[in-house]
């Protein structure tokens, strides 16, 4: 009875071990040292505000970055011009760190509190990942040199991931086995916060549908012409009326991104771009046959041939809850976001672009959230494929002004601008003392695989992408 007390203590002790003192003092020291220097990396990212699988002046920055610091590149992963690893080590445990550099479309903007595109409709950095992949490469360099210098046996490798924003780079990166020796992956991401616990959030299917039809002169032959924006419009109709007929938790939205030509010509060929998200896989699946019959019935009705291309479906992520503890303890230990005057001024300008019920709290950036219960966010990311295949866990922190809606210019310029490169470096500081514990604490990895293991169980992870479809590397080639 006492030999199982002292087993049950000792796992217990070693779930919350620490750096020595003197170690995680040395390892912050070194990264403040360094903290600038990636503040341009992330700034020279956020310049190039690169879409999903046209990255390529970001990846190779974060390559050559990762390189000189002594990490052995493997690049062009699962088909993918811009994806890579970066690894370091040897062994067992071998430990990821995931990364991200994809901007968005239409989200061009200046580093200021007031609308100011830099260039009208070009790509900006809306979801902060030009933060995301250099905090995390900046986090696998310093953990890097700690194992170098302490002889800490195992292997740490970067992912390069591209095309989060609805391209689902890391299926591909799954499909290509860089994920199947790995104990466990570190994630973050840029918000408005700064939070770990166990949040999940919503499955993900999309697809583009295209309508062919007949042109002809509206005015003079209408009857001779079959109208594929017609088709597009019915089903767009059709979906509207879906709505009241799905879980509430459901969400749909779509644009039309070809519409036809010219107004006096009937149109041939429109596509539209639709998503879909739920909570649970199995519900998606059964809301998403209904909008490709919504799809159908347009064609049927206006005569039209359908063509639907799958572009990405991603999962529910899979909360960590032993990961998730180790994120919150060091965010707790290092604090929150400290604005200075100039930041202050400039946070509280970008709040009067707010609309109320974003409740905006000033001061919320200081601050560490408790440990959040389990509950869905309205997005959805390719990381939850990785959360189905390896224990894996992710945090939030401030890179944007209390508030500011996600993919927005608000965040952009944020995303630009010293109050996102501070709580860029927050992330980096809260990945590489986690890492560093988790590799000092080989019971962390133990529990986080029982959670894993629990959590899936009776659960199966298939990707909803056809075995067979390679990356949808021009997805973004239209915006």
């Amino acid at each position: 009875m006492a030999f199982r007390f002292l087993a049950v203590f000792s796992l217990a002790a070693s779930l919350h071990a620490e750096l020595p003192t003197a170690d995680r003092t040395r390892m912050l020291e070194a990264m403040d040292t360094r903290a600038a220097h990636f503040g341009e990396v992330s700034r020279q990212i956020w310049e190039f505000a690169e879409l999903g699988y046209k990255e390529v002046r970001s990846s190779a920055l974060l390559r050559s970055e990762l390189q000189k610091a002594g990490f052995r590149i493997r690049e062009n992963i699962g088909g993918m011009p811009t994806a890579f690893t970066a690894e370091w080590g040897a062994g067992k445990p071998v430990l990821g760190i995931l990364g991200e550099f994809d901007a968005l479309p239409g989200l061009s903007q200046d580093i200021t509190p007031e609308r100011k595109p830099l260039a009208a409709g070009a790509s900006g950095h809306g979801c902060g990942h030009n933060l995301f992949g250099t905090a995390s490469a900046f986090a696998a360099i310093a953990v890097k040199q700690w194992m170098e210098e302490k002889k800490i046996p195992g292997t740490l490798r970067f992912y390069g991931a591209p095309a989060e924003e609805g391209g689902g780079g890391k299926i591909y990166m799954i499909r290509a086995g860089v994920f199947q020796d790995v104990d466990a992956v570190l994630d973050w991401h840029p918000g408005t916060a700064n939070s770990a616990g166990l949040g999940t959030s919503l499955a993900n299917i999309s697809g583009k549908f295209r309508f062919h039809g007949k042109a002809s002169h509206a005015a003079a032959n209408p009857q001779l012409g079959r109208s594929a924006l017609d088709a597009l419009l019915l089903m767009s109709h059709g979906v509207e009326l879906l709505r009241e007929h799905v879980p509430s938790t459901t969400r749909i939205h779509y644009v039309i991104t070809k519409g036809g030509a010219a107004p006096n010509v009937v149109p041939d060929a429109t596509e539209g771009y639709f998503y879909a998200r739920s909570p649970s896989m199995p519900v998606l699946d059964n809301v998403w046959d209904r909008i490709v019959k919504c799809a159908q019935a347009g064609a049927l009705a206006t005569e039209t041939r359908l063509e639907v291309e799958l572009v990405n479906s991603v999962y529910n992520k899979l909360p960590n809850e032993p990961i998730s503890r180790v994120f919150h303890k060091h965010l707790q230990s290092l604090g929150g976001i400290q604005y200075n005057e100039e930041e202050r001024r400039f946070a509280e300008t970008l709040r009067k672009s707010f609309s109320p019920e974003e409740g905006a709290e000033p001061g919320a950036e200081s601050r560490i959230l408790p440990f959040e219960a389990e509950r869905a966010s309205p997005g959805s990311t390719d990381v939850s494929d990785v959360s189905w295949v390896v224990p894996t866990a992710s945090f939030r922190t401030a890179t944007c002004v209390p508030g500011a809606p996600g993919h927005s210019w608000q965040n952009v310029a944020c995303a630009g601008s010293s109050i996102g490169r501070k709580g860029m470096v927050l992330a980096a500081k809260v990945l590489a003392l986690s890492a560093a514990d988790i590799l000092t604490a080989p019971a962390v990895l133990i529990e986080a695989r029982k959670d894993f293991d629990k959590r899936r169980a009776g659960h199966e992870y298939r990707s909803r992408v056809p075995a067979g479809q390679k990356p949808p590397l021009h997805y973004r080639d239209q915006q």
